[in-house]
């Protein structure tokens, strides 16, 4: 029951966030596979943006940026990326919320952007791995 509106929110139209994930990479389908199937993923819109009409991303968010980066839209219409964006996907579901919280304080907040650049690096190679299985 939604306090101010005195309505009931159904369960499954409760997004807590936008999460622009691409598709079309074996990594990032395989680890947006794995989080579809926790708990909690049900209150998040999944937006695959090697495949989505380009009026599902969000505002500002180019296709070709939503493909080089992982984005999440928070449910304060805020666009996020990168490692801060792992974070607040985390404290999505409740199965990892105590380690999104963690991640999204300093220090280890400043340390999350370096580490998913450094996989933004590897993770062409990595890809190719992953396609030939």
């Amino acid at each position: 029951m939604n306090p101010r509106t005195g309505m009931s929110r159904p369960e499954t139209s409760t997004d807590s966030c936008t999460v622009f994930y691409d598709g079309a990479c074996p990594l990032c389908r395989r680890e947006i596979a794995f989080y579809r199937r926790r708990a909690g993923a049900e209150r998040i819109r999944w937006v695959d943006v090697s495949a989505c009409a380009a009026d599902e991303l969000a505002p500002g968010l180019s296709r070709a940026d939503a493909e080089a980066r992982f984005h999440i839209l928070d449910d304060q219409a805020r666009l996020v990326s990168g490692g801060r964006a792992f974070a607040r996907l985390w404290q999505a579901l409740p199965a990892f919320r105590f380690w999104g919280r963690l991640m999204a304080q300093p220090p280890l907040v400043w340390l999350l952007e370096p580490a998913y650049r450094l996989f933004l690096k590897l993770r062409p190679g990595l890809q190719a791995v992953a396609r030939s299985r």
